[in-house]
């Protein structure tokens, strides 16, 4: 047992404080590029600034989830709020499309009429966005990779600043080359750049909202792997979902070779929980036991 529910606690804290402080730079950043955008006719920078305001919306929603799941389990929640940071990661993924299907809207439009842009006004605040949004990536990379709820939050940041970056190259060829339609060019590379990194997040949220299997799970495999262990004749009527990003749940019924005791069950039981937990990182296991059983005894059973 590594980690304390102290240093669980501490880490969770961690999390809250690093989503805090991006919400406030992407709060001054999206101030700072609205009026840039408006000054300087930037097409490119107000998107950035209306990516930028979802950004502090995603964040937000972000981290009111976090500090749900922090709440503690009742008689009319009896999960807590387990389940809202996946919320959270299904809205701010949905978000990202939205905002990139008006980004292409804008863009096709605009395209069709350039128009001269103030090239020194979007270079700096583009520059200013960079440095604030890779600042944010860079508090929430590492709970990126193990939270579902951080990576949404993570890729909002780290497409905005790809996005700025984009801005910066579009405003110095504005500047040294006169090439005001690439304004809109890179607002529709941006745009689409989103709805790709946002539809894989918005697949994977909804997977967990539905209490799909895990892609990395083979419900088959798994069966197999309990059938092999001493007294038990199969494991049937199958459900795996994920409850959070860390909590994977196995129930199912489980049909044995003899009338075993109680504490014969526990001890076999014990067994079971230990290889899906070595074997397929499934840690919450319900199984109810069965003596020559007369139901469905197939793999999967529709409720």
């Amino acid at each position: 047992m590594g980690h304390t529910h102290a240093d669980n606690h501490q880490h969770l804290e961690m999390r809250g404080r690093n989503l805090l402080i991006s919400i406030l730079l992407n709060i001054l950043i999206t101030l700072a590029q609205v009026i840039g955008g408006l000054v300087s006719g930037s097409l490119s920078l107000l998107s950035d600034a209306l990516h930028n305001f979802s950004d502090v919306i995603s964040l937000i929603i972000s981290y009111v989830a976090s500090k749900l799941t922090k709440q503690k389990a009742s008689v009319n929640r009896t999960f807590g709020f387990k389940r809202a940071e996946i919320l959270a990661a299904f809205i701010n993924a949905t978000t990202l499309i939205i905002v990139a299907l008006i980004l292409i809207k804008e863009a096709v439009i605009r395209f069709q009429e350039p128009q001269i842009i103030e090239s020194g006004l979007v270079i700096w605040l583009s520059a200013i966005a960079i440095l604030g949004n890779g600042f944010s990536v860079l508090l929430l990379k590492k709970d990126s990779k193990s939270n579902l709820n951080m990576r949404s939050a993570y890729l909002h940041l780290l497409t905005d600043m790809l996005a700025s970056v984009a801005v910066l190259i579009g405003g110095l060829l504005m500047k040294y080359y006169q090439l005001f339609w690439i304004d809109s060019v890179l607002t529709f590379l941006i745009a689409v750049y989103l709805i790709w990194v946002g539809w894989d997040l918005l697949k994977t949220s909804t997977k967990m909202i539905m209490l799909f299997t895990p892609d990395h799970i083979d419900i088959e495999e798994v069966v197999k792997t309990v059938n092999k262990i001493p007294k038990v004749k199969k494991l049937h009527h199958v459900h795996i979902w994920n409850l959070s990003d860390n909590e994977l749940h196995l129930e199912a019924h489980l049909d044995l070779y003899e009338d075993i005791s109680i504490t014969e069950f526990d001890s076999l039981l014990t067994s079971i929980e230990q290889v899906l937990h070595d074997e397929f990182d499934i840690n919450h296991v319900t199984i109810q036991p069965e003596f020559e059983k007369q139901d469905p005894k197939e793999v999967i059973v529709q409720d």
